[in-house]
């Protein structure tokens, strides 16, 4: 209707996610059973890119996910650390060891021997796959896969690590400086297009590296990544550094079990369940007195609640034997509309009490649970009413 009306502008596409579950469990904050982030914050201080990132890499995108905190140190070590991470600070090390933490001059590396073509070769095949990451990652983002955008953002790291191991600069370093300044020059606007592509998910780690690039210009940059859709050259060349600083640092063992431990601790707005006040036992009776109770069970025809209370309902209940009135304080747990066709167990026999001016017949059984909620005492099955409880 609306489009056929003409003046709306309608959303095309609707992203929603599935459920995202916590340790092979439903979330639950009544149980303790979630990841609280003020907690969080204290216990990993600095370290809200790496929730980010784990939590974008499971994203219920199209089925349920689940996140632990093994899969949580896992990503952090193995991807966080030791592949972003782990080639942005070789880069600025190396920069800072051979060319005393300044940008080296680029120019265009002539192929004088079998060494220089394989770096040749290498950097022309990095760049044609730096290129095609940051086109795909471009492309998930604008169909709103994240996952998929965030995977081919760390591809950029991926291929600056491996650009680095198949041209081993700190071995040219003896004999080819020409040819190191190459390398680290490109691994640098690398370095610096991660910056630049990283914001969207790693909003801190993205200032981090714009800090120790020592480049402000970069904080501009990302209209022109976005459109041109490949690298760009952030960083010039003899541009001075900041200080190398690590990005990320490895989660221990005993931060992943303190994690764990912590989910079955009862929190400040769930009382612990051994110190939940239970009522003592009632004096003790023989089989005589109970056989004095006439407990059937009924079927609720109607339900309303009564004027000036909160907490009475009154029902009408078929009982088998006839149909009565039973007035109940269930009002703050169950609506009318609810107990209307419920199973109910009742004490059939009990003397009638006037409440309100309307004589209660009956009296309705409950359980009432930890939290103070009561529930409805049913069979499970459907039985006839009046069917005795023995």
């Amino acid at each position: 209707m609306l489009k056929a009306e003409g003046s709306f502008i309608l959303p095309d596409n609707v992203p929603a996610n599935e459920f995202l579950n916590l340790e092979g469990e439903k979330l639950s904050t009544s149980r303790n059973h979630a990841v609280w982030l003020h907690e969080y914050l204290i216990d990993f201080p600095g370290r809200k890119d790496e929730l980010r990132y784990v939590l974008t890499s499971i994203s219920p995108e199209t089925k349920d996910a689940d996140f632990t905190w093994k899969d949580y140190q896992q990503k952090v070590n193995s991807e966080l650390v030791a592949i972003l991470g782990n080639f942005v600070n070789r880069v600025m090390v190396l920069t800072w060891k051979y060319f005393d933490g300044k940008v080296p001059s680029a120019h265009e590396l002539p192929a004088t021997n079998d060494r220089r073509k394989k770096i040749l070769e290498k950097y022309n095949q990095a760049h044609t796959d730096l290129n095609g990451s940051i086109k795909e990652m471009i492309k998930s983002l604008n169909e709103f896969r994240f996952r998929e955008a965030q995977f081919h953002m760390m591809n950029l790291s991926r291929i600056g690590n491996k650009f680095l191991a198949e041209t081993e600069p700190w071995k040219l370093a003896k004999e080819d400086m020409e040819a190191v300044a190459c390398i680290l020059n490109y691994a640098l606007t690398v370095v610096g297009n991660i910056a630049i592509a990283c914001e969207p998910f790693l909003p801190s780690t993205a200032r981090n590296i714009k800090t120790q690039l020592n480049s402000s210009g970069i904080d501009s940059s990302w209209s022109q990544f976005w459109k041109k859709e490949e690298l760009i050259e952030p960083v010039p060349q003899h541009h001075a550094l900041g200080k190398a600083e690590l990005l990320f640092r490895s989660i221990e063992d005993e931060e992943v079990e303190n994690q764990v431990s912590k989910l079955k601790k009862p929190t400040a707005m769930e009382e612990p369940k051994a110190e939940r006040a239970v009522k003592p036992l009632k004096s003790e009776i023989i089989i005589d007195d109970f056989s004095k109770l006439d407990i059937r069970v009924g079927k609720v025809l109607a339900a309303e609640k009564m004027e000036k209370s909160d907490k009475l309902l009154k029902l009408t209940i078929d009982t088998g034997i006839d149909t009565r009135t039973v007035l109940s304080g269930i009002a703050k747990h169950y609506t009318p509309e609810e107990m209307v066709g419920k199973q109910v167990t009742l004490i059939a026999n009990l003397a009638p009490r006037k409440m309100m001016g309307i004589e209660s017949q009956g009296m309705v059984l409950m359980a009432e649970d930890a939290d103070g909620k009561l529930r409805l005492l049913q069979p499970n099955e459907v039985v006839n009413p009046g069917s005795i409880v023995n």
